[in-house]
């Protein structure tokens, strides 16, 4: 049995080498680099893959033009800061093997690294994430961020965890705020969302306290505050920036 992976990279010299040894078993390796700058491409010569280099739109539409390049009828999405479990290979083709016709897709509980710990409180596990999909029946959604696999059939549960580091400091969570905000309220422009100041003013407060207290972040401790106060000002920003469309009379939001 085969299977494509598939990874979209940018600038991730730092974590591809890890994300790479945990996938090396499969029949292709397909990345999709979007004219990384660092040694992302050097390092990659040292794995069996498959490269295309695409300039970068959104997630989205990366990733769609990607499928035409993948060999197998099977194709595994991970990101570049996301690595399998050691028992990913036995897990995902016994799925498939027994997976009947109408199941197009798997989606996979994925465990969000903080900090250097797992998060497992907050709404943040199991972040179910569609992943292992058919390739004739799989896309991703036309959504400027947190685009999601669409199928025609079935999508079932797969017995495995993807390991995502997606933020391992601040700093860096800080600066995919101002471009996860801008698609945010791009996304929220085209489907016809407009600006309220009801949303803007307690809307914030509302996502902290459903977070924190509801889905229970206090229990861990301060990562669990961090997380609750930031996914707050993301809201708060994307509102902001809504605002910002409607005062200086633009089609979306500026970079």
């Amino acid at each position: 049995m085969k299977i494509t992976v598939l990874i979209p990279t940018f600038n991730c010299q730092s974590t591809i080498q890890r994300t790479l040894n945990s996938v090396k078993w499969a029949d292709q390796i397909l990345i999709i680099d979007s004219y990384s700058t660092d040694d992302t491409l050097e390092l990659l010569k040292s794995f069996d893959v498959t490269l295309y280099q695409n300039h970068y739109i959104n997630s989205a539409k990366q990733k769609n033009w990607a499928l035409k390049f993948c060999k197998n009828e099977w194709i595994l999405q991970i990101d570049s800061d996301e690595v399998l479990e050691e028992n990913a290979r036995e897990i995902i083709f016994r799925t498939i093997k027994r997976a009947n016709e109408n199941i197009h897709c798997f989606k996979m509980a994925r465990k969000n690294h903080v900090l250097g710990k797992w998060i497992k409180n907050g709404g943040l596990y199991p972040d179910w994430q569609n992943r292992l999909f058919k390739k004739e029946f799989g896309k991703w959604e036309d959504k400027d961020v947190h685009s999601k696999i669409k199928v025609k059939g079935e999508i079932k549960d797969i017995d495995l965890n993807i390991i995502h580091h997606g933020m391992p400091n601040i700093s860096k969570q800080l600066a995919n705020l101002n471009r996860y905000t801008r698609y945010e309220a791009n996304y929220l422009i085209k489907r016809g969302k407009k600006f309220s100041y009801f949303r803007m003013l307690f809307g914030p407060f509302l996502v902290f306290l459903y977070r924190y207290i509801f889905l229970r972040g206090f229990i861990d401790g301060w990562r669990g505050f961090f997380l609750a106060t930031y996914i707050a000002i993301y809201y708060f920003i994307t509102q902001s920036k809504l605002h910002e469309i409607k005062i200086l009379d633009l089609d979306k939001s500026p970079k």
